[in-house]
């Protein structure tokens, strides 16, 4: 082999050697360039996730806090609540008891006033029996005076009406109608006593035997009824038109009797002067 040969040879390896040195250099500064790169893209990540970090730290500072303040505000609203709830119903417990104690004391009332009215329909309703018992009492008093009043033959020869042997005989009577009487009292001795139109005065009276003698002045005119009897009727006319008058006595004792005179309804009447 040439020297010139030799020579070439040996600039071809320096050359490649160069070339290899060349691009193994230049690698290696794009393999450091690329890996500062990567350097920096992870510090920056983790200044990054250190931030973040941070923030999610803050922000979960933050909500503990917003969560504390959130649950005291429930609790005091809740507990606000809840006393405004018990004022409430205490309030409305005590309403219910006083309209209860009222209603109560009202219901007492007016159970007695009830109670009071009760007696009172019950004093009425004990009076109106009453009242009706004397009513029924009255009614049989009646029926018996009815069945006690009978008609006797009069000493002029006339059949009387209806004579009454009692008080109680006349009072029924009088509710009949149909004739007027006059109730007397006469004592011996005294003056003549003006009944109707006539006056009439005792001149005997015997209460062992139940008689009596009567003097009649009528029509200016004396008529003497002796040895009259008890219940007996004793007639007569008198007026201008003549009416028949009875006199009928009921009661004699000593020295008095009493019973009445009977003249029809029409008969005219003289007061006394």
């Amino acid at each position: 082999m040439s020297e010139f040969e030799n020579g070439n040879e040996g600039r071809s390896i320096s050359g490649a050697l160069l070339g290899a040195i060349a691009v193994a250099l230049i690698a290696a500064i794009g393999g450091l360039g690329w890996s500062y790169s990567l350097q920096n893209q992870l510090n920056e990540a983790k200044r990054s996730l250190v931030l973040s970090q941070q923030q999610n730290k803050d922000l979960s500072s933050a909500l503990s806090a917003t969560n504390a303040r959130l649950t005291a505000s429930v609790e005091q609203t809740s507990q606000s609540s809840q006393d405004a709830i018990e004022a409430r119903a205490q309030e409305i417990m005590r309403r219910e008891s006083a309209d209860t104690a009222k209603l109560e004391k009202q219901q007492a009332a007016a159970n007695q006033q009830i109670s009071t009215v009760s007696n009172q329909v019950s004093a009425v309703q004990t009076d109106v029996g009453g009242v009706k018992t004397d009513v029924g009492g009255v009614k049989q008093d009646l029926a018996a005076t009815k069945t006690q009043l009978q008609s006797v033959m009069g000493d002029a020869g006339v059949m009387s009406g209806l004579i009454a042997k009692n008080h109680d005989e006349l009072v029924e009577l009088e509710h009949k109608g149909d004739r007027k009487y006059f109730e007397f009292t006469l004592q011996k001795g005294a003056k003549p006593t003006l009944l109707s139109t006539i006056s009439l005065q005792l001149k005997k009276s015997d209460e062992k035997h139940s008689k009596f003698t009567l003097e009649v002045n009528a029509d200016d005119k004396k008529i003497e009824k002796k040895d009259k009897t008890l219940d007996e009727p004793m007639q007569f006319y008198t007026g201008k038109d003549p009416m028949l008058y009875e006199i009928v006595v009921n009661n004699v004792s000593k020295n008095k009797v009493s019973g009445y005179l009977s003249t029809p309804k029409n008969a005219p009447t003289i007061t006394a002067p």
